[in-house]
């Protein structure tokens, strides 16, 4: 029988950095983790494919014997498992097995095991990027705080995007390539954010001047989604600047990847 011992020591390899046995752990990880990508891609090249079919497959599944193997100590070794299990990485070190199986009833859904590259991110954890992590940090409440801007903004498109479609549909119709308003409004998404297929095209004058007015139209709000964001991230680093104050002189407004302060040259704190 395991001991709790045994188990808290699997759970400082596993889960944690501070030992070099967890250090070389999720450094192992991580290479096994990019091997096993190496393979998936590999595998979509025909040529690939067809010569070394048998070799990939036993590889793709030494793979998932490996990634099953160790979520289930994970789960085995975690003090809440069910915690785990709901966590962000839990539900990837999941959904990084499941295609494997998934395949055996919906073959070619084993392509989808391209989600444990995602599995790669814990790297900032095992090199300690803390200033990485921080500058995501900021970034994904930036994103957060700006949510209902920017779905405000997207309403305000698919709107647009549905009302022009429409009116697209009713002066090209179904002779002019425009046999629906679903499809009108494929036209109008395209048109909008400047891709341009090419695959459907207006053929009269008023249509063609609808389209002229659908381009202008998205040059003038794609930028609005940037300006959101971009002031967002503005506020969140005037917000990180202000409380990296100096324990000395209570100087604030220092750069977040300064060490010493701006003004009395003593050394700022840890940053968090």
């Amino acid at each position: 029988m395991v001991t709790l011992n045994t188990r808290q020591k699997l759970y400082q390899v596993i889960f944690g950095t501070q030992t070099k046995a967890g250090q070389y752990f999720d450094i192992v990880l991580i290479i096994t983790i990019l091997c096993s990508e190496l393979v998936l891609i590999l595998s979509s090249v025909r040529d690939v494919e067809t010569q070394y079919s048998n070799l990939l497959f036993v590889m793709e599944w030494v793979f998932t014997i490996l990634f099953t193997i160790e979520y289930i100590l994970r789960l085995y070794c975690s003090p809440k498992p069910w915690a785990y299990a709901r966590s962000f990485y839990g539900v990837i070190d999941l959904i990084a097995i499941l295609p494997s199986f998934i395949a055996f009833l919906f073959p070619g859904s084993n392509y989808l095991l391209i989600v444990r590259l995602i599995r790669v991110m814990r790297i900032f954890r095992v090199l300690k990027l803390t200033r990485f992590l921080k500058d995501s940090n900021i970034l994904l409440r930036s994103l957060l705080m700006a949510q209902r801007k920017i779905l405000v903004f997207f309403s305000t498109v698919a709107i647009l995007v549905t009302v022009l479609g429409s009116l697209l549909f009713v002066i090209e119709g179904p002779g002019n390539g425009f046999t629906s308003i679903p499809k009108s409004i494929y036209w109008a998404i395209v048109t909008i954010t400047t891709v341009g297929y090419g695959d459907i095209i207006p053929q009269t004058d008023l249509g063609k001047a609808l389209a002229a007015f659908t381009m202008l139209l998205g040059y003038s709000i794609l930028a609005v989604p940037t300006g959101i964001i971009t002031a967002e991230i503005s506020q969140e680093m005037k917000i990180q600047r202000e409380l990296l104050r100096c324990i000395n002189c209570a100087t604030g407004g220092h750069e977040t990847d300064a060490n010493f302060c701006r003004h009395c040259g003593a050394e700022l704190p840890e940053k968090v």
